[in-house]
């Protein structure tokens, strides 16, 4: 069977995981994305590639920061931007998820982003729009419940790759609430597809699923043992949302055993990076001095997000019209 996310040719036709994507790919995403960290200077608005194309923003869960990297992404990219609030229109009068499709694809929408709380929704949406409107439609998962978060794992390691030059010989750390987040599900699909030397993860018994070590990764309770010499940290945000039952004993608690402060940083590399994917909980998971830190390239992740959200949808929207 044909891979969900490629066309015929082997091409890019939705993004919607990076799990079984192949290695070239995603160096040709991030390859693309250095071509537009440019693009943000003052002097460079913006390029044609998706001129006269529309761009519908669809997120069933809020997410400010998310949302807004990729309007301007796709506004830099000169295509036509539609940011639609679901929980407030279609949704809440009894509309089915696949008839908004149908509505908005009969617009001549060329592109949907989605954001959505079930896992699996952008996957039916993408199976949908292949079904009834033609490979001239495209989605890109904008996170979907626990599941993945393509384009947060993308940046990431564009990110990595912008500061550590090479995957090869890098140990990346990803601490915290492993268990809800779809964020570090994508990274480490992405970080062992791309070569990684080693990926482990860090966190409470309670908030570490099982069958990491299957996927190839090395599994810590203990924050300092975890930290011990690695290049990159990902800290991650308590995803208490999606938590259910008693996980944790507190936040300060929690602080105390798996927050990053100065003292913790200091057992991995002297020239390690500290990495967010926000919006970030301070005295919770980060330290304050550690995520204003010099070793902190929180906000530069923000600036490379947008380059790789461009990338991503040039790519999706270079492929000829059938």
């Amino acid at each position: 069977m044909r891979h969900p996310q490629l066309n015929k040719n082997g091409e890019l036709q939705h993004l919607l995981s990076i799990e079984g994507l192949p290695r070239d790919l995603l160096l040709h995403i991030l390859d693309t994305a250095a071509g537009f960290v440019g693009v943000s200077d003052r002097e460079v608005k913006k390029v044609p590639l998706l001129r006269g194309k529309s761009v519908f923003n669809l997120f069933f869960e809020n997410s400010t920061r998310t949302r807004t990297t990729f309007e301007i992404a796709a506004t830099r990219l000169s295509a036509d931007v539609i940011n639609l609030n679901i929980n407030v229109s279609s949704a809440n009068k009894g509309e089915s998820l696949l008839d908004t499709i149908d509505n908005l694809a009969a617009m001549h929408a060329d592109m949907f982003v989605v954001r959505h709380a079930q896992s699996g929704a952008p996957f039916l949406i993408a199976r949908h729009v292949d079904a009834m409107h033609g490979p001239h439609v495209h989605v890109i998962n904008a996170g979907d419940g626990r599941h993945a978060h393509p384009t947060q794992a993308l940046l990431d390691a564009y990110t990595i790759r912008h500061y550590k030059r090479d995957f090869a010989n890098l140990s990346v750390a990803i601490v915290g609430d492993i268990l809800h987040s779809r964020v570090a599900r994508s990274d480490i699909h992405a970080l062992t597809t791309l070569g990684v030397a080693e990926v482990r993860v860090i966190g409470p018994r309670t908030l570490i699923p099982s069958g990491l070590t299957e996927m190839g990764v090395r599994v810590f309770h203990d924050m300092a043992q975890g930290l011990r010499g690695v290049d990159v940290i990902i800290m991650l945000r308590l995803q208490s949302e999606r938590m259910r039952g008693a996980l944790l004993p507190s936040a300060q608690e929690y602080f105390k055993n798996y927050g990053l402060n100065a003292d913790k940083l200091a057992l991995a590399q002297p020239d390690a990076i500290v990495m967010h994917p926000g919006p970030m909980n301070r005295g919770v998971e980060i330290d304050s001095p550690v995520a204003d830190g010099g070793q902190s390239v929180i906000l530069p992740q923000v600036t490379f997000g947008i380059a790789v959200r461009m990338a991503v949808m040039s790519i999706l929207g270079s492929h000829p019209t059938p």
